[in-house]
């Protein structure tokens, strides 16, 4: 289903309908049988397709990231099970390898059951800023392909690559191989490929073959594949919404697809409609380049009530300091500090203070305590967050020094 065997247009299956997963070669065989190595390096990973080189929606999620990248720091640790998480029983597993998930091991596992299920498996803590840059590394390599590159967290993203053949004389398949060849080849990291028409299929492709894995879905066949999968395979599709498709006897895809769209919007409303075009392989929504943050904060939500000034204040420092530190690292400058509060009962409140561009924690602290005294008269608050908006890059900040107006 996923590589018809005859493409359309009576063409010889493997005529131009091939990829070699190694080199990113696009053998053509048309008269010469059907070809079982790559022509150019020998490979045997020959992924064929009919639709293969008219589809240019791609999405790539990196194999186990984590546990990969510490896999690659630390060799002797290649072939054995590697779990990235606390390292005591009360913490939680946050990725792990494929050799600790042949042994049940999943994310979100409590560390005391996943040693349980793989008593040998290495315990490593999260090292977040070194994923971080391997995975900044892994976009700078999809951006020298396509400026449309959306990045859905630190090791996954779609790319549009839409006009590739005309820049490199490639098709948007081979170069989804080629990224991640050099994944492979730069940062010593694997990734999985999922090739179609638009995103949502992309990214269901892209979990058909794992790890190192290619997988492509076709207009000709999106329908059919998806017919027979539970409508939790579809994007927006979360435990909430699946229990009450199935107290309506909806539990597969195929089950939408036999629904009119009007029926569809009066029972789910507006995710009615997104759930009949998901059903039939139908999907708008553009690749959209990550744009600039327009805002920078952080919160935090207490185990109990707190009432006072002084308990308050102590709270926002931790925070002023996240925000700080992320404006550094985006080279911003915040020039409206916003403080946001939650009360007991849920009411939520916002407010903000203008103040000279700046990244300072002291001045961030500073604005945001101020606005804190004008709200503390008793009531009982549950959360409080600090932040910057209005943000601006120092080059194109005012300097005070030169506004000789005042």
């Amino acid at each position: 289903m996923i590589a018809p065997t005859e493409p359309t247009g009576g063409e010889p299956h493997n005529a131009r309908h091939c990829v070699c997963r190694d080199c990113a070669a696009a053998p053509s065989s048309a008269g010469q049988g059907e070809v079982t190595r790559c022509p150019k390096c020998g490979s045997r990973r020959l992924f064929r397709h009919a639709e293969l080189h008219s589809l240019s929606i791609g999405h790539i999620d990196c194999d186990s990231f984590y546990a990969t990248v510490e896999k690659r720091d630390r060799p002797e640790l290649a072939s054995r099970p590697v779990i990235v998480g606390g390292d005591d029983h009360r913490g939680v597993v946050a990725a792990c390898c494929y050799v600790a998930r042949m042994s049940g091991v999943r994310s979100a596992m409590t560390i005391r059951e996943a040693l349980d299920r793989c008593p040998d498996a290495t315990i490593i803590r999260p090292n977040i800023a070194k994923y971080k840059e391997v995975g900044h590394q892994a976009r700078a390599i999809m951006e020298a392909f396509t400026p449309l590159v959306e990045p859905i967290s630190i090791d996954e993203a779609y790319l549009d690559l839409t006009g590739v053949e005309d820049r490199l004389s490639i098709s948007p398949a081979q170069a989804l191989v080629e990224i991640v060849r050099r994944f492979e080849q730069e940062l010593r990291i694997t990734a999985s490929i999922g090739l179609s028409y638009n995103k949502l299929l992309a990214k269901i492709a892209s979990d058909l073959d794992k790890p190192r894995g290619f997988s492509a879905l076709g207009r000709a066949e999106a329908a059919g594949f998806l017919a027979p999968k539970r409508v939790t395979i579809l994007w927006g599709v979360g435990p909430a919404l699946e229990r009450k498709l199935f107290a309506d006897g909806i539990t597969r895809v195929g089950d939408l697809q036999d629904k009119d769209e009007h029926w569809l919007v009066k029972r789910y409303g507006a995710m009615g409609r997104v759930l009949y075009s998901y059903s039939r392989g139908e999907d708008s929504r553009r690749v959209t380049p990550e744009s600039p943050s327009k805002s920078i904060s952080s919160e935090e939500t207490f185990d109990w009530d707190v009432t006072t000034l002084p308990a308050l204040a102590q709270e926002l420092r931790p925070l002023a300091d996240k925000v700080a530190r992320r404006l550094e690292r985006e080279g911003l400058l915040g020039r409206s500090v916003v403080l946001k509060l939650k009360t007991k009962d849920f009411q939520q409140l916002t407010r903000s203070r203008r103040v000279e561009p700046t990244r300072s924690a002291d001045a961030i602290l500073a604005a945001g305590v101020a606005l804190l005294e004008r709200e503390v008269d008793g009531r009982a608050f549950r959360l409080i967050g600090i932040g910057c908006t209005d943000l601006t890059h120092p080059e194109t900040a005012p300097d005070p020094e030169l506004d000789l107006f005042g």
